[in-house]
């Protein structure tokens, strides 16, 4: 009788080194994704409090702040502002989509392996596409 039981899986934890060849479901990655942009915008909220101070301050400051990201700020170019930028406008935007996505799955109950798919493949593909029509605005 021993001998015709099936084997039961392990489950191991992943080693770091193994995290490359790990293949992530998409909800997972929108998991992870959710989690850096939280830490991307709490580390930038400095460089967001200026930029808001600088562009409201005076029209003189108004254009200091223009000026910034045409020709740059101290050793720092103004291209490397706008990629800068552009970061924490995806960060908020994933941000805001997944979290749109999770109250909805909280709110509706919908958690399905297939919703859940969806809705992660969803998020990835309308904060990056909504991201490049900004980053033309801005770099453009």
């Amino acid at each position: 009788m021993a001998d015709t039981l099936k084997p039961r899986p392990q489950y191991r934890n992943i080693h770091v080194s193994q995290i490359v060849a790990y293949r992530l479901p998409p909800a997972g990655i929108v998991s992870i994704l959710h989690r850096v942009s939280g830490v991307l915008m709490f580390l930038l909220l400095p460089f967001v409090v200026w930029l808001f101070d600088v562009s409201v301050s005076s029209e003189v400051s108004y254009e200091r702040f223009r000026a910034a990201f045409v020709v740059g700020v101290g050793f720092l170019p103004g291209w490397f502002l706008k990629l800068v930028v552009l970061g924490l406008i995806w960060a908020y935007l994933h941000h805001l989509i997944a979290g749109l996505r999770h109250l909805w799955m909280d709110a509706t109950h919908a958690v399905t392996k297939e919703f859940g798919q969806q809705s992660a493949i969803g998020t990835l593909v309308l904060s990056v596409l909504i991201t490049l029509v900004l980053a033309y605005r801005l770099f453009f």
